[in-house]
């Protein structure tokens, strides 16, 4: 048997059971061979323990070797810590190893921005007189994975050569940083280019079309998923689930599930979680019940859809019980997440007093989405001293999350009470940091268009379509009985003021571009990044009955179908 007819894998079990002396000696394998192998077993066994002590004999001149361009990467890419990495990088250097080979100076590249260590990766990167694809990628997707998104991009666009890795990279990065319609972008680009997508590129469109809202992109989106029969993927499927229910089509969400495998949890888990955004409860607790009639073991994730369903729908008892079964009969430790919902559930049916002598009873310190639930009770119930208790654990948890700052400024304007909200505000500005601005799309004619709250839609081509149609709308909900709730109002303006600042709020904005630019009576998607506040709740029950169409409106907390002036809610959420 020639020895290039022997894997390399062999070797390395060969050499770490001790059966190498029985080889047939007239096998002539190269030494270094064998212990790059074995370097590389240990190493891929995260036991790099038992692989430095190879490199050490090897450097000391124990074996007539010497390291070469084989020995090290497995070595980086198992590299425990920052200083580690360094160590390595040191010892190629002095061996003249880094720069002539891609291979090494790709995996340090690899490993720094692993540990954060931006600078180190990008000298390392710098210095290579050459630079194949992969360590172009290492970059791209090390610094996708540190949140350095604008940095990703220009090593992206400096790129002469992009494989299916280095568009993966870069789209997962954008929508993993909530910049979904570049994500969106990028991958019409590299469509253009020719690359055809695999797995992971369209379970991150997907989530990326999911929080646009942008329907039309889905199905495109879902038909190239069946022609390149991807569709197939257990987790494509899941994907397209949680899609369709995120764009508001429930019934073709459900569809899907029945079509599927569904002898895991995952599918199950998508469809629960969307028919509790719905506000659908009972039916999702009814599917749970059918999932554990079928044998499928419920996880985690199946309980924090679960949870979330039963605060959604106002189901109190149902949500406890199914905090006790999780422990009880499945033995699932609960974790933040179910905390949190317990609390959200709690507190949103008004519950504050119980939702706080639940936190007070954690057997884990409540992390600040927790504390953060608690806050957003208070703010939905008015309770102001309760708020600012609940507010000092997530404002020192969390100090970079400008949301629990809002949420207490929002209280206090809710109450009038503005010496509160200046003192929130010079919070949020000696921290420097900036509120998130409330912002809704609506998708018209395959195009996603992106208002935002204020009058600064000037630079729409439709804008004079769009007040015109707010001031119609108006007249009309006054003619039948609407009274402005300026208690949503967040500034401390005249009234006059207040009553423009909620009509163009960015939900209406949104609505009064669709009903301008869609037939009568057909429905409109509103999809919103914020809260709904309570008088667009109140303003889009009485359009629905105005222009006799159904509003579908997904908020951050769950969908709001209005239609002949009420609400898919029943005013609770």
């Amino acid at each position: 048997m020639p020895s290039s007819a022997l894997p390399r894998g062999l070797h390395a079990v060969l050499v770490t059971s001790g059966h190498l002396r029985h080889l047939d000696p007239h096998i002539q394998l190269p030494p270094l061979l064998l212990v790059n192998s074995l370097i590389a077993a240990f190493s891929r066994a995260a036991l790099p323990r038992l692989a430095v002590p190879l490199l050490r004999r090897l450097l000391a001149g124990s074996y007539p070797l010497r390291p070469d361009a084989f020995t090290f990467p497995p070595l980086v890419r198992a590299a425990p810590s920052p200083a580690s990495a360094a160590q390595i990088h040191a010892c190629t250097l002095r061996l003249g190893l880094l720069h002539p080979n891609v291979f090494v100076s790709g995996s340090l590249v690899h490993a720094y921005l692993r540990f954060g260590q931006f600078a180190a990766a990008y000298r390392v990167f710098d210095e290579m007189p050459e630079r194949d694809v992969a360590a172009w990628n290492a970059m791209v997707s090390g610094l996708c994975r540190l949140g350095m998104l604008e940095e990703a991009r220009r090593v992206f666009d400096a790129m002469a050569l992009r494989d299916l890795v280095t568009w993966n990279s870069i789209i997962s990065g954008y929508e993993q940083g909530g910049k979904v319609a570049t994500a969106v972008e990028l991958f019409r680009g590299m469509r253009n280019t020719g690359v055809s997508p695999d797995v992971l590129t369209l379970v991150s469109l997907a989530s990326a079309d999911s929080h646009l809202g942008a329907l039309q992109q889905g199905m495109r989106m879902h038909a190239l998923a069946v022609k390149t029969g991807l569709y197939l993927d257990l987790y494509i499927g899941t994907c397209l689930i949680d899609l369709y229910a995120k764009c508001g089509k429930l019934t073709e969400a459900t569809l899907l599930f029945e079509q599927m495998d569904r002898r895991t949890a995952g599918p199950w888990n998508a469809i629960i979680a969307g028919l509790g955004v719905h506000g659908h409860g009972v039916k999702a607790l009814s599917l749970f019940s059918q999932m554990r009639q079928e044998g499928i073991k419920p996880d985690h994730v199946t309980f924090v859809s679960l949870l979330a369903a039963c605060s959604h729908a106002g189901l109190v008892d149902q949500g406890q019980s199914f905090f006790d079964m999780m422990q009880t009969a499945y033995g699932i430790l609960p974790i933040a997440k179910h905390y949190a919902c317990m609390v959200d559930m709690l507190g949103r049916a008004g519950q504050l007093d119980e939702a706080f002598k639940f936190i007070q009873g954690m057997p884990i310190k409540p992390d600040s989405a927790v504390w953060g639930a608690l806050l957003g009770a208070c703010r939905i119930h008015g309770n102001v001293e309760m708020g600012k208790v609940a507010s000092q654990n997530p404002f020192e948890l969390d100090p970079e999350n400008v949301g629990y700052y809002v949420l207490m400024s929002n209280m206090y304007a809710k109450v009038g009470k503005w010496d509160g909200v200046d003192e929130v505000r010079s919070l949020v500005r000696q921290q420097n940091l900036q509120k998130t601005p409330g912002w809704s799309s609506i998708e018209v004619k395959r195009a996603v268009t992106v208002f935002y709250s204020g009058t600064q839609t000037e630079t729409h081509p439709q804008n004079e379509d769009i007040q015109m149609e707010l001031r119609h709308l108006l007249a009309k909900m006054k003619s039948l009985g609407y009274v402005p709730d300026y208690s949503f109002v967040l500034q401390d303006v005249e009234e006059d003021e207040k009553e423009q600042i909620l009509n163009n709020h960015s939900e209406r904005l949104a609505i009064a571009y669709g009903i301008i630019s869609t037939p009568p009576r057909s429905p409109l998607n509103i999809y919103k990044n914020l809260r709904v506040c309570g008088d667009c709740h109140n303003a889009t029950k009485y359009i629905s009955k105005i222009t006799e169409r159904e509003i579908i409106v997904r908020d951050s907390n769950r969908f709001h179908h209005f239609k002949d002036g009420k609400c898919s809610c029943g005013d609770f959420w």
